[in-house]
């Protein structure tokens, strides 16, 4: 099915069979088939992005790949990125909110995080995310079912609405969807592939720096997250309204 058959919710669900059974490879190459660099990766370098940046590249699969640098990332995380693009030989685009955190603690008060981490995520994720998204026809992530209770419904390609003023949608395609975290890590392992210290010293989730914590090795993926909050998820895939 190519891309201007992806006009319904019937038809998104219907192509989602056929990925599901498709190779992960093959799955990239569908996404760059029909929609050329509309399609982009985006990873915060976890361990299911880490492993489709690679399979692309291996596949001579040239899908654009960004990252979101909100100015408060771990300096781990900022090497890792620099590492990677000399590892595969790319350059990942990063993408950063408007405010600066000068700015922010101006108007909003210091460490947003720890008053407000929602609107602190809306700031220096969210809406640079939708920037970026504006110019795509489909967002490749790195969103496992495994990873928590959030994302256990997920889908391998999805629809939501972008812009409903212009009854825009988006395309969100999730390759990685059902692979465990055993099956990347021993990828990773296997190709040799940069990853994140941090992982090796009790981080199983990374995101910003004041927000993530160490967590247990028997515990949900992402419980290192907003430690201290009723809240799993930054915002960035829970922001998008499902299209009917």
């Amino acid at each position: 099915m190519n891309s201007s058959c992806l006009t319904s919710t019937e038809q998104v669900r219907a192509q989602a069979v056929h990925l599901a059974a498709a190779p992960l490879d093959e799955v990239l190459h569908w996404a760059y088939d029909a929609f050329g660099e509309k399609a982009a990766i985006g990873t915060s370098f976890q361990g299911a992005g880490l492993v489709m940046i690679h399979h692309a590249l291996e596949a001579g699969i040239a899908l654009p790949v960004f990252t979101l640098d909100t100015g408060v990332l771990f300096p781990e995380t900022l090497a890792l990125k620099e590492r990677l693009e000399t590892f595969w030989g790319i350059e990942i685009e990063s993408v950063k909110p408007t405010l600066s955190l000068e700015a922010q603690e101006a108007e909003f008060g210091a460490e947003l995080w720890r008053s407000r981490p929602d609107f602190c995520c809306q700031l220096r994720k969210v809406e640079p995310l939708r920037e970026r998204l504006e110019s795509l026809s489909v967002w490749i992530t790195g969103v496992r079912q495994e990873q928590g209770e959030t994302r256990k419904g997920a889908a391998i390609l999805e629809r939501y609405v972008f812009d409903p003023l212009m009854e825009r949608t988006i395309l969100k395609l999730n390759p990685m969807v059902a692979w465990t975290r055993e099956q990347v890590w021993a990828y990773i392992k296997t190709h040799g592939i940069p990853y994140n210290p941090l992982h090796d010293k009790g981080y199983r989730s990374i995101g910003c720096q004041p927000c993530t914590r160490v967590s247990n090795a028997d515990g949900a993926e992402r419980a290192g997250r907003w430690e201290g909050f009723e809240k799993t998820e930054c915002g960035i895939h829970t922001f998008l309204p499902v299209a009917q």
